[in-house]
């Protein structure tokens, strides 16, 4: 009956899939819990590479401090020689939309053009095995230019506070930043055809 038990219980352990939890302490050290053993960015970053999902707490307040970790992994990916994904003028314009009253849309529009661009990315490789140069950035580029349009589209239908106010005359907030994200846009498409180039 023992015997019993345990073989219907195993399948629920493995069905429900709890994000790993690592401790944050004072001295900077990373514990994982779940291999009881302590743990770098580095071992972070992998196990985000291989698709294993875990949060971070600090083991003093509790807090749950997963983004600020998470984005010390970027920090560290990016000082590394050849590895950089982030363009300058994409940082700025990041750094502008903070407090920005567009602030709140540049999450939800980040998250959406880099799912679609992990869902896209098996196609991408093998259109650009096929093409073998520069042709293969092709379906990227055309990605770039939909997010971009899907972009505007969101800055339309707040069109009421965009367009200003006629009895005043205010010009609209919005149109420096569009302009600032058409030319990060343009920026990561130089990016990638150099890429190419150097493929």
């Amino acid at each position: 009956m023992l015997r019993h038990w345990g073989q219907r219980k195993r399948p629920q352990m493995a069905d429900t899939k709890e994000p790993v939890t690592i401790k944050k302490y004072a001295n900077r050290r990373l514990y994982n819990t779940g291999t009881s053993t302590y743990v770098t960015l580095e071992d972070l970053a992998a196990m985000v590479k291989q698709g294993e999902d875990f949060v971070v707490y600090d083991a003093k307040t509790g807090e749950d401090i997963t983004r600020s970790v998470l984005a010390q992994i970027i920090f560290e990916q990016e000082n590394k020689e050849g590895q950089s994904l982030l363009p300058i003028t994409f940082l700025r314009q990041l750094i502008r939309f903070y407090g920005d009253s567009m602030q709140m849309l540049v999450p939800r529009y980040l998250e959406q053009s880099i799912d679609t661009f992990t869902r896209e990315q098996g196609k991408f490789r093998e259109q650009m095995a096929q093409a073998f140069g520069v042709a293969g950035f092709g379906p990227l580029e055309d990605q770039v230019r939909r997010n971009m349009e899907m972009f505007e589209k969101t800055f339309a239908m707040f069109a009421p506070f965009a367009r200003g106010d006629k009895a005043t005359g205010e010009k609209p907030r919005s149109t420096d930043e569009v302009d600032d994200l058409k030319r990060q846009m343009a920026e990561m498409q130089r990016r990638l055809d150099r890429l190419g180039q150097k493929d």
